[in-house]
C-alpha cells in the first residue's frame, strides 16, 4: 500500500504521490482506474514528486493526465506540490526548483497569506509552431482550422505543454466538449493539445475555459491561462497583469513579453489522504 494525498487547485483536481519517501511503480492501467470518478479515486491529473535528476534542483515532477498519458506541464499542479512538500516536511525552502518534462519551474510559498498563495514562474513561453507542435499553412502559430464545416481562429501557443487558444464574445455559450475535443485532435497539433477559449473582458480581465487533452474540460488549467494571457497580450489586447477568471476560480497571471517567464499566484488546498494498492 502506498499513500496518496487528493488536491485541488480552482477545483482542478489531483492525486498526489511521494515518490521521495515511497517506492511508486505504477502500470499501465492503474492511472485511468484511478482517475475514474465513479469507480476510482477520480482527479484530472496524477502528479508525482520525485527525487531529484539534477543537482541543482530540489524536486522532479511528474504529470500523468486522467487517461495515462504523461503530460509535460501543469501549473496548478505545481501549486498542490509545493505546498505538500511543506506539509510532508520534505523541504522547509519556502521557495523550490521543480524539474519537469516541460521545463524547469520555481514556486514560492506565500506562508504569510491566509489561505496560503502559491507563486509559480513558468519557463518563457513560445509563440513558435515548432515548438508547440503547430502545422499551419503559412508557417505562423495563428491559422483558422476547420471542424465541422466550421473554420476557427487559433492561436498556438507552448507554455511548456502544446496550447490552442481561441478567442471568443462569451465563452459560456460554448459547446466546450465537442470543439474542444475537435479541435485538441487536429491535425494541425501532431501531439494533440489543450484548447482554451478566451473572452476578453477588459485589459486586465479574461473570462476563460480549457479543453484538457486526455481530461476534458477542466475547472481551472494553470498552464492553459498563461497560453491565454500570452495570445491577447501579443495581439495587445491585455496588460502585462491580468486576472483570470475560470470556472473554479481565479488566477493572476504576469507575462512582460518576448523572452519573459510567466508568474502565476493562486490557491492549493489538500482535501483528503488515502491509500492504494499499487500491485492491483
Amino acid at each position: 500500500m502506498v499513500k496518496f494525498y487528493k488536491m485541488h487547485s480552482l477545483g482542478n483536481d489531483f492525486m498526489v504521490l511521494d515518490a521521495v519517501t515511497e517506492a511508486c511503480s505504477l502500470t499501465e492501467d492503474q492511472i485511468p482506474q484511478w482517475a475514474d470518478r465513479n469507480e476510482g479515486i477520480g482527479f484530472d491529473q496524477l502528479l508525482i514528486i520525485a527525487p531529484p535528476q539534477q543537482p541543482d534542483a530540489d524536486f522532479h515532477y511528474q504529470i500523468f493526465n486522467a487517461d495515462g498519458s504523461e503530460s509535460e506541464q501543469c501549473g496548478n499542479g505545481t501549486r498542490c506540490v509545493a505546498l505538500l512538500a511543506r506539509q510532508l516536511n520534505l523541504s522547509a525552502k519556502k521557495q523550490l526548483i521543480w524539474n519537469s518534462k516541460g521545463g524547469r519551474i520555481h514556486t514560492r510559498l506565500m506562508a504569510d497569506r491566509n489561505p496560503i498563495v502559491v507563486e509559480t514562474m513558468l519557463p518563457a513561453p513560445s509563440l513558435d509552431p515548432d515548438d508547440v507542435p503547430f502545422v499551419s499553412a503559412a508557417a505562423t502559430n495563428t491559422d483558422r482550422l476547420t471542424v465541422d464545416g466550421i473554420e476557427v481562429e487559433v492561436t498556438a501557443v507552448s507554455t511548456g505543454n502544446p496550447h490552442g487558444v481561441v478567442l471568443v464574445n462569451n465563452v459560456s455559450n460554448l459547446d466546450v466538449a465537442t470543439l474542444g475535443r475537435q479541435l485538441s485532435t487536429h491535425s494541425a497539433f501532431p501531439n494533440q493539445a489543450n484548447i482554451g477559449f478566451c473572452q476578453v473582458v477588459d485589459r486586465g480581465f479574461i473570462r476563460l475555459r480549457v479543453y484538457e487533452r486526455g481530461v476534458g474540460e477542466t475547472r481551472a488549467c494553470g498552464t492553459g491561462a498563461s497560453a491565454a494571457v500570452v495570445a491577447a497580450h501579443s495581439r495587445g489586447l491585455v496588460n502585462e497583469k491580468v486576472k483570470i477568471s475560470l470556472p473554479g476560480g481565479k488566477l493572476r497571471i504576469h507575462w512582460s513579453g518576448p523572452g519573459q517567464p510567466i508568474t502565476m499566484a493562486g490557491g492549493a488546498t489538500l482535501v483528503y489522504t488515502g491509500e492504494v494498492d499499487l500491485k492491483e
